[in-house]
């Protein structure tokens, strides 16, 4: 893939120049782990039915997610049931649950039929010794335990040391050594960056470190979005050479979210020429399910998705637009709305608007005036706009014509 791609994108050139691209480490498959049903619905007030779960899950994996962690069993009896719900539709794609690294807890994860676990312990020594008042003894054994035991029952194991960004680097890595050392078993190592508390240097910083100290574990990358740098230390993590990173649809996730789906696949795909094999065309529908299914608003103006992302309202870019939309639309555009399943660029009528938007709304509803009348009627239009600190809508653009015909 290149920076221009005819019929999809246009991103800027210097994105693959030979400087940029030489300290890029990218893994040739990387895995994406959709974890909304069980990160996403921990976004305060989210609750989602077992059906709907279940909807949600089909979904991505129609979509072309390779890992779907479907929730945590243990919180609820309707939890492990859908759990069991999504492992029965033969998906393509590997089903996960979330555990704590208790023996029982993967006894239940293999009763809820999934292909793994995603085990989460305290990975920094303050949020084991204040948050969870544990000593390091006790952890290191309970992950041992739970991980052999994982392991013994045929499930893969997603280690997953909670605040890992922030921990002191060798007390982390230690920590993982001394477990691996123990008896316990990770099929794969994630870097959690549970407080968003990771710029995207390093995000890469740490990457690095765990890849060169653990060689033979692939290394994942779950970051959170409390700095709006979520998909920006996802990308940086996955350039280090992770080997998958975890997203939600639409971002949600506690406190302000996780890193988007839809922006780091289109990231991947537009800005970096990574093949994701995500069916990006599906990225709008799945995006509308969960705003629907989780009950959360996605704001106009949501990278990839959002509604009014392919809309223009001030007179020069829409005029530009009209110039360039038949012959080569990607002169107005990073990226096709059809690319991914967003609807097909508008122009709005308002303050801002010149006289293209005006003639396309006067073709758009049949309408017309004399070419002397067509000025004034868009000053009309503006202090239409002005008083209503809003775009006008159709009948109130019909009341104004009517008074220039």
């Amino acid at each position: 893939m290149s920076y221009r791609e005819e019929g999809k994108w246009w991103v800027s050139p210097s994105n693959y120049d030979d400087e940029v691209v030489k300290d890029f480490h990218f893994q040739k498959n990387i895995q994406i782990l959709d974890t909304t049903l069980r990160d996403g619905e921990q976004q305060s007030g989210i609750i989602l039915s077992k059906e709907e779960k279940v909807e949600i899950a089909k979904a991505l994996d129609a979509c072309g997610v390779h890992r779907i962690e479907a929730g945590t069993p243990a919180v609820l009896e309707a939890d492990a049931e859908a759990i069991k719900e999504i492992t029965s539709l033969g998906l393509k794609a590997d089903i996960y649950c979330f555990v704590r690294n208790m023996v029982k807890d993967m006894e239940q994860a293999k009763a809820c039929g999934v292909d793994g676990v995603v085990a989460e312990i305290p990975g920094s020594e303050h949020l084991l010794k204040k948050g969870e008042k544990w000593g390091l003894e006790k952890a290191v054994n309970k992950a041992i335990e739970a991980t052999a035991r994982a392991h013994e029952l045929g499930l893969k194991v997603l280690f997953f040391p909670a605040d890992g960004s922030r921990a002191n680097m060798d007390f982390l890595m230690d920590t993982v050594q001394s477990i691996i050392d123990g008896g316990g078993h990770m099929d794969s190592l994630a870097l959690v960056d549970t407080f968003g508390a990771l710029s995207p240097e390093g995000a890469y910083r740490r990457i690095s470190q765990l890849i060169e100290r653990f060689p033979n574990t692939p290394i994942e990358a779950h970051f959170h979005d409390d700095f709006g740098l979520g998909v920006a230390t996802t990308l940086a993590g996955l350039k280090a050479g992770a080997s998958a990173c975890h997203v939600t649809v639409n971002g949600i996730g506690e406190r302000a979210g996780s890193a988007s789906l839809e922006q780091t696949v289109m990231a991947l795909e537009a800005l970096y020429g990574v093949d994701t094999g995500i069916d990006l065309s599906k990225l709008k529908s799945l995006s509308k399910l969960v705003e629907k299914l989780s009950r959360k608003p996605v704001p106009e103006t949501y990278p990839i998705v959002g509604d009014g992302i392919f809309r223009w309202e001030t007179g020069m870019p829409s005029g530009m637009w009209v110039n360039c939309r038949d012959e080569d639309p990607l002169v107005m555009l990073p990226y096709r709305w059809d690319v991914v399943g967003n609807t097909r660029p508008v122009l709005d009528l308002g303050k801002k608007s010149g006289k293209a938007n005006l003639k396309e709304w006067l073709e758009r509803y049949d309408l017309s005036v004399e070419d002397d009348q067509i000025l004034p009627l868009l000053m009309a239009v503006k202090e239409k706009s002005y008083d209503e600190h809003r775009c006008i809508n159709e009948a109130e653009f019909r009341e104004i014509v009517v008074k220039f015909q």
